[in-house]
């Protein structure tokens, strides 16, 4: 009789991933497969590269402790095909293999792929629900059925529900479901935050991160600082330090955003969760006794446990429920091309340079960074939607397309009308100075409305709001601000779509090849 053959893909690096078998493992051989195509589909940050690679091989061989029969492919092995099915089909002419059993992948085009292989190579595949999101896609899809607006904070009140966590019997500890509104604070700069956990690379690390600047050094971003979790010991290390040095203090500010500050009061988790190497639902659990225990507040611990039990399980049953068109998304008809400084950072607007700089350096920045900022600028200066989803997905350590493409698609640009926001996230500069201390060593300055000088972001967002107006003008969240634009005066009106207009005509758009 014949072995089954376990292909275990890089986002899948889980102990308890429901292919391995818990006891007998004498009749499996474990295919893992560092492959070219995966590598530059698009072309990932160095470190999202170097991640990967180095966290799979660290989880071979742990397996390889606990008693599997492990099969590694290295790139630069002789004869890698280069792609999943090809390694699948030499790992089948190595071996006597008689099935195949995997987890599902999180993306279309692996998951096409796979659906493929038992008629590609006439044995039979099954394929396993990946039992590490706490929603199935099935229920997820069975929730979302019938409605017309797909909120959520609804479907985040049923997970809490169907989990117990933050629970007092069928309502919410403290009476309250979201603590959003404590959470909005900006930082003081003279703040003193916790240091960032770092690891030290090791021989295998080391060995990674030469490959990688040898194989992929025309990729975006620098391996220097690279000091990410590369096994599920370090990530638990990782969660260790978050829980008991920055989750205290992570509600109030985890929307600030201090020049210099790349880490500030976040987890720096999302890594290690979304290749597997932690179990989003126990690090919940553990925010949570950090609540009971009275290490830390409601509002922190709730507005932590929110961005993965809500939005994280959220984000990806809407990259399922939506169709395969859904990255062609263009509510607004946006053609411009994305501009440079997306790439090099070299721009007067200091808060894209400063969120283009940690993005380059640490394949990171925070949420309000991705959102408010680069997301904001791609939104009000009409960036085409397709190409800002393609440069989230190269730059960071931490996106799939399932996670990147409906935080960009749906919440950063509206760009599939409001299925999942209830307004535009557009704003001003108003916002960004409320929320960080970039505004003051700008060269533009933000109290100045239009003109030469002024906050770019001030004009654009004016002339978002009224060369769209026929798309939202009767949306319910936005009618106090049209009311507001209709009281200006034509003169000034004018003034903001000059200013606008003059701005985006000083865009280059960026030809760097990065992205598909």
């Amino acid at each position: 009789m014949g072995k089954t053959l376990i292909p275990v893909l890089g986002d899948q690096l889980s102990h308890d991933l429901a292919s391995l078998p818990d006891e007998d493992r004498s009749g499996c051989i474990v295919l893992m497969m560092e492959v070219w195509d995966e590598a530059t589909y698009v072309k990932h940050h160095k470190q999202k590269i170097a991640l990967l690679f180095s966290a799979m091989r660290h989880f071979a061989a742990e397996l390889e402790e606990r008693g599997f029969a492990v099969d590694y492919v290295k790139l630069d092995d002789e004869d890698n095909s280069g792609s999943f099915t090809g390694e699948v089909e030499r790992a089948l002419k190595r071996h006597d293999i008689d099935r195949i059993r995997i987890v599902e992948a999180g993306e279309r085009r692996v998951t096409e792929a796979i659906e493929g292989w038992q008629k590609t190579f006439d044995l039979p595949v099954r394929i396993l629900p990946d039992t590490r999101f706490i929603c199935t896609i099935d229920a997820f899809c069975a929730w979302a059925q019938g409605k017309s607006g797909l909120r959520m904070e609804n479907f985040y009140r049923e997970m809490r529900k169907q989990t117990g966590l933050l629970m007092d019997g069928d309502d919410p500890v403290e009476e309250r479901w979201n603590f959003d509104k404590e959470n909005r604070d900006s930082a003081d700069p003279d703040t003193k935050f916790p240091d960032r956990p770092t690891f030290e690379p090791d021989d295998i690390t080391s060995e990674v991160i030469d490959l990688v600047e040898e194989r992929f050094g025309d990729h975006f971003g620098t391996l220097d600082s690279f000091a990410w979790p590369v096994s599920a010991n370090q990530a638990e290390e990782a969660l260790d330090d978050f829980i008991d040095n920055r989750l205290p203090n992570f509600g109030a500010t985890q929307d600030a955003m201090l020049e210099g500050e790349d880490f500030m009061n976040h987890a720096l988790l999302s890594t290690s969760i979304n290749c597997g190497l932690l179990d989003p639902l126990e690090v919940c659990k553990r925010a949570e006794k950090a609540y009971k225990d009275g290490h830390a507040p409601i509002e922190a611990v709730e507005g932590f446990i929110r961005q993965i039990l809500g939005w994280r399980e959220y984000i990806r049953g809407i990259y399922w429920w939506e169709d395969a068109d859904y990255a062609e998304e263009n509510f607004f008809g946006n053609r411009r091309h994305l501009p440079d400084f997306y790439w090099t950072g070299e721009t007067d607007m200091r808060c894209i340079s400063e969120a283009v700089r940690t993005t380059r350096d640490h394949a990171y920045a925070h949420h309000i960074q991705r959102l408010m900022v680069l997301g904001n600028f791609a939104l009000i200066a009409g960036i085409k939607p397709s190409q800002v989803s393609d440069w989230y997905l190269v730059v960071y350590a931490d996106a799939y397309e399932w996670v990147e493409m409906p935080n960009v698609i749906g919440m950063a640009l509206f760009a599939e009308g409001g299925r999942m926001a209830s307004k535009p996230y557009c704003a001003s500069g108003n916002y960004i100075n409320k929320m960080s201390n970039y505004c003051g060593d700008c060269a533009y300055s933000v109290s100045k409305k239009t003109g030469e000088g002024a906050c770019p972001f001030n004009a654009l967002y004016w002339d978002f709001l009224d060369r769209n107006r026929d798309k939202l003008e009767n949306n319910h969240r936005l009618g106090r601000t049209y009311s507001t634009w209709d009281r200006m005066s034509d003169e000034k009106k004018d003034e903001y779509r000059d200013s606008a207009a003059n701005f985006l005509k000083s865009l280059n758009p960026a030809d760097k090849g990065w992205a598909h």
